[in-house]
Order: structure tokens, then sequence, then C-alpha cells
């Protein structure tokens, strides 16, 4: 599983590695719990957004990348979060965690709510960089995730899919979601072409990451 890496060579990525770990190793602050659009932050700093289904691991991947253990909420429950969080990491970088989608135990009416918002978000934000879109390395691509895609196409949101609980899966099989899950979205047009691999139990994956992240916030 390996591939360009932003197509950079190997001293260059060395390097990118190295710039992201001082990323995330400075101040990461929660900036807002956004419910509704008209609460959204200023447009200031570059943002990516993490994405996925309930329960895929979004909280814990915030939490791995910066170092700290409490920064969003985790929970085993499905649809814990239920607004976009907003975390502005070393004044550089606005890391925002999206609710989850699929399953999720709250009233329809609750969900529709979110999905307003979050439409509203990606159609406007014209500081966010990319969607991080989540998905759990033990069951791949699935129906749901295969639609939030196609909306994120329609809307040339740029995506890149990554990822998690690889410590979950065997060598083999991870191997062949990685791949694919890189069939599936070969054809995708706003589709980040590389396809990341996650642990935030392991840490694998996250200086690769944090490396990525980096090379975004440095675009302006």
């Amino acid at each position: 599983m390996s591939e360009g890496r932003e197509g950079l060579n190997a001293a260059e990525w060395a390097a990118a590695r190295e710039e992201g770990r001082k990323l995330f190793a400075g101040p990461c602050d929660f900036v807002a719990a956004v419910p509704t659009i008209d609460r959204l932050p200023p447009f200031s700093l570059p943002e990516v957004a993490f994405a996925g289904r309930s329960n895929v691991g979004k909280s814990s991947l915030v939490n791995a990348l910066t170092g700290r253990n409490t920064l969003a909420r985790t929970s085993n429950t499905p649809g814990r979060t239920q607004q976009l969080n907003f975390f502005e990491l070393n004044k550089t970088l606005l890391l925002v965690d999206m609710p989850g989608y699929g399953y999720a135990a709250v009233p329809k009416t609750e969900i529709a709510r979110w999905k307003r918002v979050m439409d509203q978000y990606l159609s406007g934000r014209v500081t966010l960089r990319r969607v991080l879109v989540l998905i759990d390395s033990r069951h791949g691509l699935k129906e749901n995730d295969l639609e939030e895609l196609t909306i994120f196409d329609h809307r040339a949101v740029s995506y890149q899919v990554v990822l998690t609980k690889a410590d979950k899966v065997k060598p083999g099989a991870l191997t062949r979601v990685w791949e694919e899950t890189k069939a599936k979205l070969a054809k995708r047009p706003a589709s980040h072409p590389e396809v990341m691999v996650t642990s935030s139990e392991t840490g694998q994956g996250i200086e690769d990451l944090r490396a990525s992240l980096h090379l975004l916030a440095s675009l302006g």
C-alpha cells in the first residue's frame, strides 16, 4: 500500500512529515460548536473537515492527530456528534468534526436538520480545502458512503478517503479493502487519488496524514 505521497520524493516527503509533526504539536483550541448555519465562524484559515458513517472513528482520529485524548469527544453511541465542531490548529488550520451519517439513535427530524446544516456548509464554505471521508477498514465503502461521495462529486467538493481502524484487520484483508476502495474511487471527479490507511490505536498512518494536512495548510 505505497503511493506517490502527494507527488513528493523521499526527501521532500520526510520534510513534510517533520513540518506536519510541528504543526500538530502546536496548540489546538476549540473554536465553536455549530448547530445552525448562521453560527458558522467567519472565513479565516484553511479548513479540513472530517466526515464518515456514525462511529467510524472521526473523533478518535482527530484526537490521535493532535496527540490529545479529549480534544474531540468519543463515544460508543452512534450519532453522538450532533453539530459541526471547529478546532483551530496552531493558528494555521481549522479542523472540522462533522456529524456522522448513516445510523444514528436520534429522531429523523434531527437527522434531517444535520443534513441541511452540512449541505449548506459544504456548498458555501470557500475556505474548505478538503473533506476527509473516513471509512472503517473492516467494511470498506458501503452504499451510504457512496451516496455521500456522489454528493461531494456533484458539488465539486474535494475529498480524500481515509481508512480507519486498520489494527482491526489482518494485513491481507486490509490490502484488499485498500485496492477495492481505490478502484471504486478511480472515476470519481472530486476524489483525491491517494487512499490513506490509519489506526488511532497504533498510530499507523498518523504521521503521513499530518504531513498531507500540513501541505494543504501551506497552500493558504
